[in-house]
């Protein structure tokens, strides 16, 4: 069963607002653990680093650099 990484809402005033997948810490096709640090996100001047909900094989969905909507998918751990 695949679990999908969200960008995380890093405010309630900045729900819904557009941020930027800064780094990337895992390779596509990586074996995670739960918990494990995967990347960091950022909105405005805010910083956030986005953890591992389970284990498993990693699959990006988004790049270093691209700008994402805050609850979009950025990964799928199978």
């Amino acid at each position: 069963m695949s679990s999908l990484v969200l960008f995380p809402a890093l405010s309630k005033e900045t729900a819904g607002a557009e941020g930027v997948l800064a780094t990337w810490f895992v390779s596509d096709g990586a074996t995670v653990a739960a918990d494990q640090l995967l990347a960091e996100v950022q909105v405005d001047k805010v910083a956030a680093e986005v953890p591992a909900p389970v284990g498993g094989v990693v699959h990006l969905l988004v790049a270093e650099e691209e700008v994402v909507r805050q609850g979009a998918p950025i990964a799928r751990i199978d």
